[in-house]
């Protein structure tokens, strides 16, 4: 069982940068991939970022890449989601996930079972 709590939410402006970090109970942590996703108010989910377990792999949607950067510390325990150039559209409840698997390298197969409750951001223009 993974248990993840997000922080780094809040209001930042348009242009301007927030960082997201995610906080893992497992012990096992270094073998899970771990991504991001957003959830903005009357849409759907959406896939943000994901990075393997050694963190030698990452994966962007297309709408964030060159803006978003995942990251992680298998030391800590921690997930980070760094969001430079933020943009209205960014707005949403950001939440991590792990993977139900273990040691995984492709990022397109994860199946992800393990959710954080979330954290807000909000973008000023």
């Amino acid at each position: 069982q993974v248990q993840l709590v997000e922080s780094g939410g809040g209001l930042g402006q348009a242009g301007g940068s927030l960082r997201l970090s995610c906080a893992a109970s497992a012990s096992g942590f270094s073998r899970y991939a771990m991504g991001w996703f957003r959830q903005a108010p009357g849409k759907e989910r959406e896939f943000v970022a994901a990075i393997t377990w050694t963190g030698a792999n990452t994966r962007y949607a297309d709408s964030v890449r060159g803006r978003f950067t995942i990251s992680r510390d298998n030391a800590e325990r921690m997930v980070f989601l760094q969001i430079n150039s933020l943009k209205p559209e960014d707005a949403a409840v950001y939440s991590c996930a792990a993977d139900g698997g273990v040691w995984r390298s492709d990022l397109r197969d994860v199946t992800w079972v393990y959710w954080g409750q979330g954290t807000q951001v909000t973008v000023s223009s």
